[in-house]
């Protein structure tokens, strides 16, 4: 599907990330996934050098996910510009003049990752930088961990969504699953849906038929008329 506009039929859009192999990212294009995506900084589980990322989606047309934490924008344009990203994704501490910095860099869309313990944690990031990033990420806390840990989100579904401008795109990750997904895009009516490890066999090692059936699960939800998911914003 075209990388900006509406979800197809309201339904969430899927993205498959923490690729760290050309054969896990073609079974995310097989299993008909709409973003994939990498950890290019260094120093992760599932982190992935620029360079070696690109080899890994080298058949992959679909958009492009760059998933940074605290490095200077220029580190992170560069990484970017050798994966052909369509989306930055922040997991850091990163303030207002580095995002807008970044922004104008590139004409990749920013999203802006949260470890949520409440409500207030995903208004606090929006108040400081709503106005400066296009997606929220909005995952589970937990001590020490800055993405990527499978943790669920437990605040309140509707104050949750409520808390991400209607105009931004609200992206649910952190620990996601085949068997869970649909609940939670009931619970949530995210926009994007984000899942690694919850259809993975070890870690780095994505497991080709949960890929498959993450998929399924999302493509079979009815949705709701009334609750279609949010436009994505036009790429800057």
């Amino acid at each position: 599907m075209p990388e900006g506009g509406r979800a197809e039929h309201g339904r969430p859009r899927v993205k498959i990330c923490g690729l760290t192999n050309a054969d896990d990212a073609r079974a995310a294009v097989a299993a008909g996934a709409d973003y994939v995506g990498v950890v290019v900084t260094p120093g992760f589980g599932r982190s992935v050098e620029p360079e070696q990322a690109a080899e890994v989606l080298a058949d992959v047309a679909l958009p492009r996910v760059a998933v940074v934490v605290d490095q200077p924008p220029e580190t992170v344009a560069a990484a970017a510009e050798t994966i052909r990203a369509a989306v930055i994704q922040l997991h850091g501490a990163e303030d207002a003049e580095s995002v807008r910095e970044l922004r104008g860099l590139g004409p990749w869309r920013v999203w802006k990752a949260v470890r949520a313990r409440s409500v207030d944690d995903v208004a606090a990031v929006v108040a400081t930088l709503g106005d400066h990033v296009d997606g929220i990420l909005v995952e589970g806390w937990k001590e020490g961990v800055v993405g990527g840990g499978g943790v669920r989100l437990h605040a309140g579904a509707r104050a949750v969504r409520d808390a991400v401008p209607s105009h931004r795109t609200f992206v649910l990750a952190g620990g996601l699953t085949p068997e869970n997904v649909a609940d939670a895009v009931a619970r949530f009516r995210p926009d994007v849906v984000d899942v690694s490890s919850g259809v993975e066999r070890a870690e780095r090692v994505k497991d080709a038929d949960r890929i498959r059936a993450f998929v399924r699960a999302v493509r079979a939800l009815d949705p709701d008329p009334s609750e279609n998911s949010r436009p994505e914003p036009e790429a800057p």
